[in-house]
């Protein structure tokens, strides 16, 4: 099957049949588009990344930008969320495979968040079958049947509202070239969902939604501004059709929270505590410095100091400036076969909706179709209206400061949280490396940013020459030994299945370096990018390119 595409772009994947549609010359096109004119600015964006951390490791230290202290002074708010986004209680969110698109829809959740990003590996087919399944989705021609039991799935006519997550700013995608460069993954992801949908999502009487990841200053959310103006005028689309959610999952951007929202005033409805990505950007951005060594990954809840000033900061702001402030996800999922352990998993997950609805968040996140009424009872009870946006603060509640947004918790480094921490990671690479991106890792539901803490932390205790409470000190040579055995363990789970166990082998050889290496990669998705696209034409460098 031939594909003509337009004059400079290059289609690498593989093209089955229904891929043509996706990939047509003007989808295409529109995607050539949108690389030339931001691709200088995302590299730039990206090396100011790098500048930024590097001046961290040598001392300096994060602050609200001075030169924006205006902007934090102002009084103003954003554009009024469109109405069938004013209430969003409840959302779920997940990867876009045909199954999970279908089940997500009709879980009786307000939204779904679907995922091209930490739920879903970047495989070509992953990729490509997720846009034809979103916009089957979105015309009612969706179906699915599942093989095992011959059950037929359609999507309901009270569909929660879609909105999209395309993968951040640091992902490229390799399969489609442009003058020799490589793609955004993001703008790939955002380009072929709103060029062949935005007219069927307004007969419907919604719009082009997004989650917008990993976003670290204001400058991040100034490109994607320009973004959505350039495909609105290329489109022919009223300013502000475009809506967007930010994750704040980034310990920098949560000092730049009334930027965000003021470089995306036409365009944000919300803000979203991506608790998971926070963590691991916390440990990320302040490695440098010992006193901020976290403990086991099970003791950084919620509740800890840090993440407690996060939460609030940004409901504070989100409210002052008349956005929505979302509520993140408990890793809990449903306990198939054991029902004192279903119902206590079940218990947690209400008592963080709980913990979040009194707090003033707006909504919420479940992984699982069964936890949504769990959470959605929690917020009928204690949220009666569309949204608490016009919740009035507490008078005696100060501003959150620097120094509670950095503060270290107290808690202790275990053999069993190290243990868990390398299972976790080589099962969840090893799934990422297959095409699953979304894992159910011993009850709980485990993505790429669960796993960049498991790997993550135990780089910063090996660093920082941590012991566990029992006493195991975590040198270099005991966790590579530890990485070895939890491996050959996990192996002897697939006895016979010698892809697997080669990928397996795989994984705990991506977990190995990146624990051990004295550099510390900035996402695990890099290096095991590269092992999925290992056999590509390797793509120029933008700076080759424009010599």
């Amino acid at each position: 099957m031939t594909l003509v595409a337009p004059t400079g772009v290059e289609v690498l994947g593989h093209l089955e049949p229904g891929y043509r549609d996706i990939l047509s010359h003007e989808a295409l096109s529109f995607l050539a588009g949108l690389h030339r004119r931001f691709e200088k600015r995302r590299q730039s964006l990206l090396r100011y990344r790098k500048e930024r951390q590097a001046e961290l490791d040598q001392g300096a230290l994060l602050m609200f930008p001075h030169e924006t202290a205006d902007i934090r002074a102002g009084e103003w708010t954003v554009r009024p969320a469109p109405a069938d986004l004013q209430d969003r209680r409840v959302e779920i969110t997940g990867p876009v495979d045909r199954k999970m698109v279908v089940n997500a829809l009709n879980s009786g959740a307000k939204c779904f968040m679907a995922d091209f990003e930490d739920a879903t590996a970047p495989l070509w087919s992953n990729l490509v079958e997720g846009q034809i399944n979103l916009r089957d989705a979105i015309r009612r021609e969706i179906d699915f049947t599942d093989p095992k039991n011959g059950k037929r799935y359609q999507v309901n006519d009270d569909a929660a509202v879609l909105i999209v997550r395309p993968r951040g700013w640091h992902l490229d995608e390799r399969h489609v070239l442009i003058n020799g460069v490589a793609m955004s993954g993001s703008l790939f992801d955002f380009g072929l969902y709103v060029f062949h949908n935005h007219a069927a999502l307004k007969e419907r009487g919604t719009g082009p939604y997004f989650y917008l990841p990993k976003l670290e200053s204001r400058l991040e959310a100034r490109l994607w501004s320009l973004v959505f103006q350039h495909a609105e005028d290329e489109l022919g689309l009223d300013r502000g059709t475009l809506r967007a959610t930010v994750l704040i999952e980034t310990l920098p951007a949560a000092f730049e929270l009334d930027e965000i929202l003021y470089e995306l005033k036409d365009h944000i409805v919300a803000l979203n505590c991506g608790r998971w990505d926070y963590i691991f950007s916390y440990i990320k951005r302040l490695k440098s410095r010992k006193e901020h060594v976290l403990p086991d990954r099970a003791a950084v809840t919620m509740a800890v100091p840090f993440m407690n000033a996060y939460s609030r900061r940004v409901i504070a702001v989100c409210h002052r400036r008349g956005a929505h402030a979302m509520g993140g996800m408990s890793a809990f999922i449903p306990v198939k076969g054991d029902a004192e352990a279903n119902a206590a998993a079940q218990e947690k997950v209400r008592q963080d909706k709980l913990r979040e609805v009194k707090m003033g968040h707006d909504g919420t996140w479940v992984a699982h179709p069964d936890l949504v009424p769990v959470a959605k009872a929690v917020f009928d009870e204690f949220m009666p209206k569309a949204n608490q946006v016009d919740r009035a603060p507490d008078p005696h509640e100060l501003p959150v400061t620097t120094q509670q947004l950095l503060a270290a918790p107290e808690g202790d480094i275990t053999d069993q949280g190290v243990t868990g921490n390398i299972d976790v990671a080589i099962r969840y690479i090893a799934a990422w490396l297959g095409g699953r991106g979304a894992v159910p890792i011993h009850h709980l539901m485990e993505d790429a940013a669960t796993a960049e803490i498991a790997r993550a932390q135990l780089w910063q205790w090996r660093t920082y020459d941590c012991s566990t409470k029992e006493g195991t000190a975590l040198t270099a040579a005991f966790l590579e030994n530890k990485i070895a055995d939890i491996c050959a363990a996990i192996q002897d789970e697939v006895p016979g299945q010698d892809e697997l166990i080669a990928r397996i082998q795989t994984a705990a050889d991506i977990l190995a370096d990146l624990v051990l290496n004295e550099e510390f990669a900035e996402f695990l998705t890099l290096p095991a990018y590269d092992r999925i696209t290992s056999d590509l034409k390797k793509p120029m460098a933008l700076a080759e390119f424009e010599d």
